[in-house]
């Protein structure tokens, strides 16, 4: 025992000194590792390119000029580069072709003009990627390849393989005797604000030209259910339509497309329709010619907070459903007044987001939909149709025959002043024959209803998502709102022919 008792404290003693020790080395190896960290961020800051000379070898042979002309019957001035009513007529202005000035007393011959633009080769056996407006009507197209040290400028002729006016995209190709280099398209959605990237094209016809800025925001929107652009203060001016942008990594990331301008040249804010917008559009010009896009077959319009309370929905998201005309949705049960949460597994969080989902979706698939429907929600199975067909397909309104009208009745009810439609009322606002509902005759104009858009002749057919055509029914339907505990009631009201929902306050 005594012995035992004697060598207790060395041991003791060594087992403090050996963590110690550990303890030490501990620190010294986080302060060796912490060391190493520092050194690398510095090593990659200074493997940072200083010039972007180097980028601008690899991705310049693949950026091309474009040059169209377009024969003019009675012209009688200069003809610009965008055709008439495109939907970047304000971003980009008339350009006049090198003979304008050289007519004399001939405008009213017919006459050939040129428009200038850019572009990109996508494939090395020569697909072209360029806005729409650019080559729009074109009668010949011209492609002009970027020069190599030492070489000739070469020209080659293109033919149009399809376009897409909604995203202003159009792809070309052209015939090369030897593979062209050519450029890919990147992954738009990891852009940041803030990120450098780098246009090139055509700016004024003045021939290849490099500018470069950061994305300066992004998802903007400028005229169509499909945009999705992203904005730079690299500078693009006219001519540069058509070009690509480019981030570090030489890829393609946007196709810009128009400027924000009140002079006509660039103030450092240009829009480029995003890279995943772009190639999803470019796969089925190759492919078919044409874009196939989904179609639900249903009217929206988005979900306001206070359209939500009046529906009892805890968030105003989603897309509420106007109107379902014949079509897929009609087919698979979707009604008027339900709310999409989900479609083909996303989340649907507004209009725009459920168009762009639908657009991107194949058609003929057949998808499930969430709705919110009286209080509870329904999954639904439609079969997406094309929208192109639909749109091709659509039938303009047409007017029936009158019959005997009912006695009008009329009322002041939620600041608005209601009448029984008649066959007389039917066909001054031109409504088919059999259009049920209630008139709108007059608003109160420091109403709630006058702010949110409702003027005479308007329509209601329904309120609080049923029908209504009498003066009590609507009467009937404030009062179930009332008694449920509503502050507001749900009108769905249509003006020449287009529905929508307007929420007004039963407390005021």
């Amino acid at each position: 025992m005594t012995r035992r008792n004697s060598v207790q404290p060395k041991a003791i003693a060594v087992s403090k000194e050996q963590s110690g020790q550990a303890t030490m080395w501990r620190v010294l190896w986080l302060g060796v590792l912490s060391l190493v960290m520092v050194m690398a961020q510095m090593l990659s800051a200074q493997a940072r390119p200083e010039s972007l000379a180097p980028l601008a070898e690899e991705i310049s042979p693949a950026v091309v000029n474009i040059t169209t002309s377009t024969v003019i019957e009675g012209r009688t001035g200069p003809q610009g580069i965008v055709p008439e009513g495109s939907p970047f007529e304000d971003f980009f202005r008339e350009f006049q072709d090198r003979n304008g000035g050289n007519n004399g007393g001939n405008g009213n011959r017919p006459q050939r003009s040129s428009a200038l633009g850019s572009g990109f080769v996508i494939s090395e056996d020569g697909y072209i990627v360029t806005n729409n407006h650019v080559i729009a009507d074109a009668d010949e197209i011209q492609i002009e390849f970027f020069p190599g040290d030492g070489q000739p400028i070469e020209l080659l002729p293109a033919k149009v393989i399809g376009t897409d006016p909604n995203t202003d995209i159009a792809l070309l190709k052209v015939e090369a005797s030897a593979p062209l280099k050519f450029v890919t398209f990147g992954d738009s959605d990891t852009a940041r604000v803030g990120d450098w990237v780098v246009a090139m094209g055509n700016p004024l016809g003045q021939g290849f030209s490099l500018s470069a800025g950061i994305v300066s925001a992004r998802n903007r929107e400028l005229s169509g259910s499909y945009d999705d652009y992203i904005q730079t203060d690299a500078a693009i001016n006219r001519g540069n339509s058509g070009g690509p942008l480019f981030n570090m990594d030489g890829d393609v990331v946007g196709v810009n497309t128009a400027i924000l301008s009140p002079n006509g040249g660039s103030i450092g804010i240009g829009f480029s329709m995003a890279s995943n917008v772009v190639s999803k559009v470019v796969v089925q010009l190759k492919e078919f010619g044409e874009t196939r896009r989904g179609w639900l077959g249903v009217r929206i319009q988005d979900v306001s907070d206070d359209v939500a309370e009046a529906m009892g929905l805890e968030d105003a998201k989603g897309a509420l459903v106007t109107d379902v005309p014949e079509g897929p949705s009609k087919e698979a049960g979707l009604q008027a007044g339900d709310v999409i949460l989900s479609f083909d597994g996303e989340e649907v969080k507004n209009t725009r987001s459920l168009v762009r989902t639908v657009g991107n979706t194949e058609v003929g698939k057949t998808v499930r939909v969430v709705v919110y429907r009286e209080g509870k929600t329904e999954t639904l199975k439609v079969t997406l149709g094309r929208r192109e067909d639909a749109e091709r397909e659509a039938s303009t309104t047409t007017g029936g025959d009158d019959s005997e009208a009912p006695k009008v009745t009329e009322k002041e009810l939620l600041s608005l002043s209601i009448g029984v439609l008649t066959d007389k009322i039917r066909g001054e606002l031109n409504l088919p024959a059999g259009t049920d509902g209630l008139v709108i005759l007059s608003v109160n104009e420091v109403s709630e209803a006058w702010e949110k858009g409702l003027r005479a002749g308007d329509v209601i057919t329904e309120a609080g998502q049923q029908k209504v055509s009498t003066i009590s029914g609507l009467e009937t339907r404030i009062a179930e709102a009332k008694e449920a505990g509503r502050k507001s009631l749900l009108l769905l009201v249509r003006r020449n022919g287009d529905p929508r929902f307007v929420a007004l306050n039963l407390l005021k």
